[in-house]
């Protein structure tokens, strides 16, 4: 299958978030499954590593862009452990500043310009390559206008009927929308700004211009796929999810395991796999002790947090509750930056408490491995988290996670229980109200086991070790969703669909585009967060 994949970020190349790191992992795993995969990303000078190659090429582009013409060149780079094509789109004016989104706490004021460019220079870059896609998988919204580029340009060329679109939704949360007059910037037909497509109550919504055109949407987790049907979830636009719902599918990101795994981590000081955890991890917790300043204390369960300190990560749980916790033989080890109030709040616990808690404020991509493999317990109490990928680390590193139940953390930690614990699926602790108390219980179960029945927390330690949690996995039920996007658009206009016993003429799986009476009638105006 020939795959192009588009994201505004990707590892090592650029990163904010997650985006990243799916971007890089799943177009690698597809390639490793034999698929012939071009991920298309900017080329962002400012934070481009030096150890990545930037090779040029003839290219030009000349993008449609409102009423002007936008130039650009293509790059090509590489992963060093994979066979991806790795193109790069060149524009200096939009991608050569010093962030990818946002500067001083602003996003760009042309960032629906840069992304609408972008989203149309992926289109241009596969007719200037030659690349003849079976799909294109796009991601949020900086992204989102392809799959109606697709749906309303690409597929009325020769040979590109069946060109299928896939759009996953990383974070309801941020949405792209823009001004009623950005539509013009699109070059689509005005007519496509209304309310069952790509306008939001008066505004260009490019997240939900993805969901309706694309063939199937996704999400990264299956629970979080259900979560963003409610309101709670769906910042305003639960009915468009609603009215996707039989093309909406939630699948868990994988973890890189050339990346995070704790038999080959080099920013170990001793690495481990499952049948030297006890002594590996003994080891990385004393080099953790003694890094962080904390007491060498091997009875002391040592809870880790690598995390942005906002709400949505449960920092208000633990500020309510840190001082209770550490009545308990325990140590915090934290690590980010986000609300001024909590990184105050974790520097001043550390101050009042030297040698049980230590905060480091910023990021350290060494000391993040560390935290995972030297800390016995991991919390995550996050108020919504669409996939989460740090509880994954911690189970590969058989660090025990504490979460709340919801998005992605609900489909990767199994709550020990008696059940649980008999059948050997207990990996970790869940609590399903978000309060300070039933958090402060859940706490209180895993200090208690540590402390008490460590034969218990020595089969969770072994079952979220021996979990699979690799990219193989979810790049396998991309493949098939893919392909069944693909199977749906010949059958749709009366075709066989290579390989397939599925006669033209046959029951036509679910459609490429909403229409009008598919669609909701209208999407609640919640109020939603900036543009990421």
């Amino acid at each position: 299958m020939k795959i192009v994949l588009a994201s505004s970020e990707a590892l090592p190349f650029s990163k904010t978030g997650g985006l990243a790191d799916v971007a890089a992992g799943l177009t690698k795993a597809l390639a490793a499954a034999g698929h012939q995969v071009t991920l298309i990303t900017p080329h962002y000078p400012h934070v481009f590593p030096a150890h990545a190659p930037r090779l040029p090429t003839r290219a030009r582009l000349q993008v449609p862009l409102g009423n002007r013409t936008i130039s650009a060149h293509l790059l090509r780079s590489e992963f060093p452990d994979s066979n991806v094509d790795v193109v790069l789109v060149d524009q200096q004016a939009f991608f050569n500043r010093p962030a990818l989104y946002t500067e001083g706490g602003s996003d760009y004021p042309d960032n629906c310009e840069r992304f609408v460019f972008f989203s149309r220079a992926v289109i241009e870059a596969v007719h200037r390559l030659g690349l003849e896609p079976d799909v294109f998988h796009a991601n949020d919204w900086q992204t989102g206008l392809i799959p109606a580029l697709v749906a309303h340009e690409y597929r009325q060329l020769p040979g590109c009927e069946t060109t299928a679109s896939v759009f996953t939704i990383h974070n309801m949360a941020f949405q792209g929308r823009f001004p009623a007059s950005a539509m013009e910037l699109t070059g689509l037909d005005q007519r496509l700004f209304n309310m069952h497509e790509m306008e939001f109550y008066g505004e260009l919504n490019l997240l939900k211009t993805g969901i309706v055109f694309s063939d199937f949407a996704t999400t990264v987790s299956p629970t979080y796929a259900r979560e963003i049907t409610r309101p709670e979830y769906g910042y305003g636009l639960e009915r468009t999810c609603q009215a996707k719902l039989d093309r909406l599918v939630g699948i868990l990101n994988g973890v890189d395991l050339a990346d995070w795994h704790p038999a080959t981590d080099p920013h170990l000081p001793v690495r481990f796999s499952a049948d030297t955890v006890a002594e590996g991890k003994a080891a990385c917790k004393q080099a953790l002790q003694h890094e962080l300043g904390l007491d060498d204390r091997p009875d002391a369960l040592l809870f880790g947090m690598v995390s942005r300190m906002t709400d949505q990560k449960g920092f208000d749980l633990i500020a309510a509750r840190a001082e209770d916790i550490l009545r308990a033989n325990v140590q915090f080890a934290f690590l980010g930056t986000g609300e001024r109030q909590y990184e105050d709040f974790v520097a001043e616990l550390a101050e009042k408490h030297p040698g049980r808690v230590a905060a480091t404020l910023g990021f350290n991509e060494g000391l993040a491995h560390r935290i995972e493999a030297g800390a016995d317990a991991y919390l995550m109490p996050s108020r919504f988290e669409p996939c989460g990928l740090n509880q994954q680390y911690s189970l590969l590193y058989g660090t025990v996670p504490i979460v709340h139940a919801v998005g992605g953390l609900a489909d990767t930690v199994v709550d020990l229980r008696p059940d649980t614990a008999t059948d050997g699926t207990a990996n970790g602790f869940v609590f399903h109200h978000y309060d300070a108390n039933t958090f402060l219980e859940t706490v209180w179960r895993a200090v208690g086991c540590f402390l008490h029945d460590q034969e218990t927390w020595a089969g969770l330690v072994q079952s979220g070790m021996r979990g699979d949690l690799s990219w193989n996995r979810s790049a396998a039920a991309y493949a098939e969703l893919y392909q069944k996007a693909i199977t749906g658009l010949y059958v749709d206009r009366g075709l066989t669909p290579p390989g397939s016993a599925v006669p033209a003429g046959a029951a036509a799986m679910p459609g490429a585009a909403a229409t009008p009476s598919q669609s909701p009638p209208g999407d609640s105006p919640r109020a939603v967060r900036g543009n990421k």
